[in-house]
This record gives C-alpha cells, structure tokens and sequence, in this order.
C-alpha cells in the first residue's frame, strides 16, 4: 500500500518498514531508534537500518491533508512511533516531528531518535550543497557531486547495505557555528531537490549515505554518540524529537524558495514581520562598546535624519568601567557613562520617533557579577556539582525557576523603567556539552535547558507582545529557527571588513529570511563614495541593519545614506515576500563577482558586488528575455552598462573603466 502526500510517497507494507521517499528514492525506514538494548541492524555509525528502525510496522496513518499522522508499533521492543508531518500545502514544504512512547514492561534507554528519515534518488545523479560557518566567516557554502563523499563501493556485488555515511553535527549551544543545520540534495537528472533544516537552539545531526537501493537522508536533534544525550523512558513515558522542516522543488532556486515559505510558515505573528523598522545600532565600526551620553546624543540626531526607525545602545551602557566582561549580570545602568542618567538618553530617542533599545546578554553571569553570588547554585549549568566556566562568565540554567525570575526581572524593569521596545539578544559563550544536575546524561540536560529557553521567550511574548527581539550570538553563531520561529531578526555576522562581508550577506538567504537576514552597513566618513555605496548594497537586501559614524560625514556622504534608507523603505514591503535566487550561483568567500537576486511576482531586486580584482564585466544567468532595469541605488554614482541577451537569457553587466576597486548596485528588474 503507499499514500502519495505532497512530492512524497508513504510505503507501507505488511512485511516491512514504512518508508517515506521522494519519487523513486530509497526504502529508507522512515523511523530509526538507537537504543542501548537493540543497536543496529547492521553494523554501522549511522542513522539507517537500525534494529528497531527495521521492526516499525504501521498501526494507524491519518491523512488531515495539513497533519499527516503515521503510528508505527515495534512489538518487540514495545516502542510506539508517532510521526507528524505539518504542511500548509503539501506541495512546497513540512515540519516533522517523532514522538517515542515506551508501551513495554521495561525500562528503555535512547542513544538516538531520528526526527524523519526519507529515501532518495541514485547516489551518483545527485549534488549535495552544504554550509561551513564560523565566527567572521558564516554561510560558506559548498555544491559538489554527493558522489565526492560518498564513494562508490559497488555494493550490489556485496548485497549489502553501506556502512559509510556523509554525517555533519553541531556541538554545544552554537548552533550554526560550525556548520549550517541547513542543507540541500539536487538531483542533477531530473532537476528535484529537497532543502531540510533541523530546528534546535542546541545540538543536532544529519546525515545521509548509500543504501543497495539509493541514497537516504536522516535528520536528527542531539545524539549519545556525537553529543552525549541519553533518555530513559520508564514504561508510559515518551519523548519527542526537536522539529525539523523540509522543502522541495526544482534545483536549488526552487527548493530554497519552498524553505522560505515554511520558515514564514514557522514564524509567530508579530507586528515587526510587516513593518521591518530601519535599525541603526551604535556598535559596529562606531562606538564599538563604548557609549557615553555625548557620544550618543549627536548620533541618536543623525540616525533619526537619516531614516532611522530603532535605535539600540549595544555592549557597554551597564558599565562603570571598563573591565565589564567578566561582570555582568545585573544590567543596571552605568552612572559614570551618563551623567543625567540613561533615561536622558532614552528620552532623546523616542522624542525624534524612534523606538529605543538595548544590547543585553541575558544567559550569562560574570564570575565577578554579585549575581553569581545571588543565584542559588542550581541555577547555573555545572558539571560533577562544579559551575561551568567559559570566558569568564557562568550559564544560567533555565530550568531552574530562579534562573527564569532573573531574567524576568531584568527584561520587564528596562521595559518599564525605560520604554525599551527592542532588545539585541546576544550570546557571547558556549558551554559546551551540557549540565548533568538531575539528569541522566550532560546532553539530556542542555536539551531541557535549551527547550527552558524557548519557554522563556514565548512567555515573554505573552507579556510584552510588541517587543522586537533580536537574535545574536556573536553574530550568527546561533541562527536556527528554533529561535527564528519566535525572534524578528538575526544578525548575520561580527565582520567589520566592509569588502568580506558581501558573500556573508549574499549567503545568508539560504539559512535565514530576508527579511530577518540583518547584515551590517557601516558607512564611514573616511570610506570613498563607492566605498558606501558598497556597505549600504550590503545590508540593503535583507534587514538593513545600520552603523557608522552619521554624525561626522559630509552632506553629501550622509545624503548617500539617506538616499539607501529610503530605497530600503521604498522596497521592504516586497522583501517580505520575495525569494532568493543566486544568478552567478552561491559566492565563494573570495569571489569578485558576487549576485543575490529576490524576486518577488514580476520584479527581481538584484545587489551585485564587485570587489578588487574583478575583470570589467561579468554574466548573470537571470532566465529573462526582456526587462526593465532600473538602478535603485547608488543614482549619483557612475552608471554601469547593462546588456539582456534575449537568446540565452542572461544580463551582462559592465563597470566603467574608472570604477573603484569596490562599488556595488542595486537594480530593479521587472519582466515581462
């Protein structure tokens, strides 16, 4: 029997394991449960064919066309699946979810439960694109044959199943800081492609490998082998998996725009996803840190006329030294920084029309803090009855109740005492592999922890549901839509070299919404006028996210920014509804010729860098054979030639013979 269910097919036979596969994919069993008791059915470190896995036969699979619930029963073991796929649609994208109950007589312990595990296409017709992140360096993304790490063993000579697999894990809390939870499978033959991301503020794998009949892919939140997690179900208890999302469609393009309407779909309602404010922050290549009432009062001036519509004081308003690191905690207002007080600061703010906000690390106490005195010691992630230590700061655990008071307290008093309506979350520590206080294992503890989290934030909501929040974890070390989901924007990096950040923010589409994508500009007065045209393109395309000193630029610099402001706010209402397309492919990270184009309906808003060493033209496959181009921004600037092959559907763009080593446009492409 089998049950078609968007591009899917469920198999369900009598004598086998339920499989779910994309067109003719593999028999993937679409359940693999490691436990302590039953491994795998064949030897392996992978999440395919496990002894369980193999004996999940269908008790009951309810169609609801938005829910599909599969029930799967292994009556040897006495573990009941329950899968539920959540689609709007089902024909672009879902959620899943896995739901382990132990309805056996004996207690059962989990090493490992795969979220969803789907079968494939032949190995050798697909291309598998993949990130690598780090701080400075996010969203480095890699298209190869799947083939190149996946070798080809000839196992149907062997009649065996492979052993191998291609596995990509995240360790500890940050977690897009090695790697992306995102990923994407191109058939190369028949053009499909399914996206996935796996949606946890902490730790996750996946994974996919060869089986005798093609490929498989395996999605799953924390494991015991790779990250110490371990669960034991008494008998009547469960446990479900993290979520993760999954779209399709054809190549790349079509498979990120699937994944871009489901994170929209993931989303909680909030006004901000329409409105998208300009937000200008004092940090980045500004005051780094270091705000004082004189400093701010005259930028607080120029953001205002400069199309601002948020103002946050980043790291240092709490500070009456300069040694704050290892002190935080209680986030009061430094007195030494502002003479008449931050509320004075704050006034002048809201007085020109803007929405104030502040820098907070809320998850962090200093070892020098009197918070960390305050707390009970219980509050705190530890390891072996010690408190866990990482560049000088404690983790608060939220489990614990007076851990969750804390932070309470300290959001709703700025929110009261000042009128703050937005708050930069950042998150500068790791701590690791987790706390063993009243668990079974380190990694079972972080995953209460980190799911204590998402409580705190949803019950915040609930509270102050107009307030912006802002993801950050020393810029996007953290970028996963477990938080996204609740969360209004992401910082996409720290990047203060203005020339390195364009593949950072042509990237992060793939990974995060445009419209959350917050990627730094950071005009100076000291940069040339192309040299602002540059950084302005760069945030321009996603949540403009600006800096710089405002107050110190000429009129003309300053009416250069004014002019991107405005085209940001001209455009933002499409942004929310485009989807990303990468004419000149995914940027390599030294690339001199970079694109992203969003297109929306019959417009495409497409940013184009050219960094030094680039040659004085370059070719966009576009897939247009007439259109009307118009340059939003810079206008004052040279202009560029732009040539449509009507044949072949690609733009040629040329620079000017005297063009700046660095210069970027942004254009308007309506087709028809």
């Amino acid at each position: 029997m089998s049950l078609a269910w968007g591009p899917f097919v469920l198999e369900t036979p009598v004598d086998g394991p339920v499989s779910l596969r994309l067109g003719a994919g593999a028999a993937q069993p679409l359940v693999e449960v490691l436990t302590a008791g039953s491994g795998r059915g064949h030897v392996s470190a992978r999440f395919s064919e496990t002894t369980i896995g193999r004996q999940l036969r269908l008790a009951v699979a309810e169609d609801c066309f938005e829910v599909l619930h599969v029930r799967l029963r292994d009556d040897v073991s006495g573990l009941t699946a329950d899968v539920e796929l959540r689609s709007a649609d089902r024909s672009t994208g879902l959620q899943a979810t896995t739901t382990i109950t132990n309805d056996g007589p004996e207690q059962i312990l989990l090493l490992g439960v795969t979220i969803l595990a789907i079968g494939l296409g032949r190995v050798d017709d697909l291309d598998l694109i993949s990130g690598d992140s780090e701080w400075l360096g996010e969203g480095r993304w890699t298209r190869r044959r799947l083939r190149d790490v996946v070798p080809d063993l000839n196992l149907r000579a062997h009649g065996q199943d492979g052993r191998g697999r291609y596995a990509v894990t995240s360790n500890g809390t940050w977690s897009t800081g090695a790697h992306q939870p995102t990923g994407v499978l191109v058939d190369r033959v028949t053009g499909d492609a399914v996206a996935w991301q796996v949606e946890n503020n902490g730790p996750w794998r996946w994974e996919t490998g060869e089986r005798l009949d093609g490929a498989y892919l395996s999605l799953l939140g924390p494991t015991d082998i790779d990250h110490q997690w371990q669960r034991s179900l008494l008998p009547g208890e469960s446990f479900t998996t993290v979520p993760a999302s999954i779209g399709f469609g054809s190549g790349l393009d079509g498979a990120a725009a699937a994944l871009t309407a489901q994170r929209r779909a993931l989303r909680r309602p909030h006004p901000d996803a329409a409105a998208l404010p300009v937000i200008f922050n004092d940090y980045m290549n500004t005051l780094m840190g270091d705000p004082t009432t004189a400093k701010l009062l005259p930028l607080i001036d120029a953001a205002a006329a400069a199309g601002a519509e948020v103002f946050c004081i980043d790291a240092g308003w709490y500070d009456n030294d300069t040694n704050w690191w290892d002190s935080v905690g209680e986030w009061q207002p430094s007195t030494t920084r502002f003479p008449g007080g931050l509320g004075e600061v704050v006034d002048q703010i809201r007085s020109l029309g803007m929405v104030p906000g502040l820098w907070l690390e809320p998850e962090v106490i200093g070892v020098r803090s009197p918070m960390a005195g305050k707390l009970p010691a219980e509050a705190f992630l530890q390891r072996g009855g010690v408190r866990l230590i990482e560049h000088g700061r404690y983790h608060l655990d939220l489990r614990h109740p007076a851990a969750v008071a804390h932070l309470d307290e300290v959001v709703d008093r700025l929110v009261e005492q000042f009128g703050v309506g937005y708050f930069k979350l950042d998150y500068n520590i790791d701590p690791g592999t987790g706390t063993d206080l009243a668990v079974a294992s380190p990694g079972a503890g972080l995953l209460d922890h980190n799911r204590a989290h998402l409580d705190w934030l949803d019950r915040l909501f609930e509270r102050h549901p107009g307030l912006i929040l802002e993801n950050c974890a020393s810029g996007g070390m953290r970028a996963d839509y477990a938080l996204l989901s609740r969360m209004q924007l992401q910082s996409t990096s720290d990047q203060q070299d203005f020339t390195k950040y364009p593949p950072i923010a042509v990237s992060a589409p793939l990974a995060i919404l445009p419209e959350q994508a917050a990627s730094w500009a950071y005009p100076q007065p000291e940069m040339s006028d192309e040299e602002i045209a540059f950084t302005m393109c760069t945030g321009l395309l996603g949540r403009l996210y600006l800096s710089g000193r405002l107050d110190t630029m000429s009129p003309g610099q300053f009416g250069s920014v004014r002019d991107g402001v405005e085209v940001f706010r001209s455009i933002r209402g499409d942004l929310a509804t485009a989807v990303p397309v990468w004419p000149l492919g995914l940027p390599g990270w030294d690339d001199t010729w970079l694109a992203l184009g969003l297109r929306t309906g019959d417009t495409l808003y497409l940013g184009i860098w050219r960094r030094a060493g680039a040659p004085d033209s370059v070719e966009l496959d576009l897939d247009v054979s007439t259109a009307d181009i118009d340059v939003l921004y810079p206008r004052q600037l040279p202009e560029w030639a732009y040539q449509i092959n009507g044949e072949t559907g690609s733009l040629t763009v040329t620079t000017t013979a005297s063009s700046a080593p660095h210069a970027a446009r942004i254009l308007r492409i309506r087709t028809s």
